[in-house]
């Protein structure tokens, strides 16, 4: 069973980065924070690494930091990963600014390397309003279609009618 670093190090020599990410060891498990743009290719090595082979995405959620104004003004997608034969698990997370309706926050989907992060990224775009650029079929999942904005946002407001249905309690 791998560590944290020892993961972080072999990520940063299979992928030639200049420095290892940066590492959460407060996390359970242990959490490595990576950007946007590195995440694709660390993923694909995750997955696919003979040492650690994570064949295993148990959980992918996101998280809004707040505005810019009350808090920092980004959201957050946490990838939970297990390796089921080696037994290691490792949380990696990437930070993106929150964005707003027009230029909404993105990061890539990773539905092509664990089938499961079809639903988790649909969720959290529902939810957050993340977009998983690259993502099969990326809609609403929990919500109807014509829903207004995403209930997990800090800023969200609540529409107080849905259709003429009373929804604000």
């Amino acid at each position: 069973m791998k560590s944290g670093s020892e993961i972080a190090s072999l990520l940063q020599a299979q992928l030639g980065w200049d420095a290892s990410p940066e590492l959460d060891e407060a996390s359970t498990p242990t959490a490595l924070i990576i950007g946007k743009e590195q995440l694709l290719e660390a993923m694909r090595v995750l997955y696919e690494h003979e040492e650690l082979y994570f064949d295993q995405l148990a959980c992918l959620t996101a998280l809004d930091n707040g505005p810019a104004a009350e808090g920092e003004g980004t959201v957050e997608v946490i990838y939970h990963l297990c390796s089921i034969p080696y037994g290691h698990q490792l949380a990696l997370r990437v930070q993106v600014p929150r964005g707003n309706d027009d230029t909404p926050a993105e990061v890539p989907s990773v539905a092509h390397l664990w089938r499961t992060a079809d639903w988790h990224e649909r969720e959290a775009y529902d939810m957050v309003g993340i977009r998983f650029s690259g993502h099969p079929d990326l809609r609403r999942i929990m919500l109807p279609e014509d829903w207004q904005g995403h209930p997990l946002r800090k800023d969200y407001q609540e529409q107080e009618k849905y259709h003429g249905i009373n929804v604000a309690y």
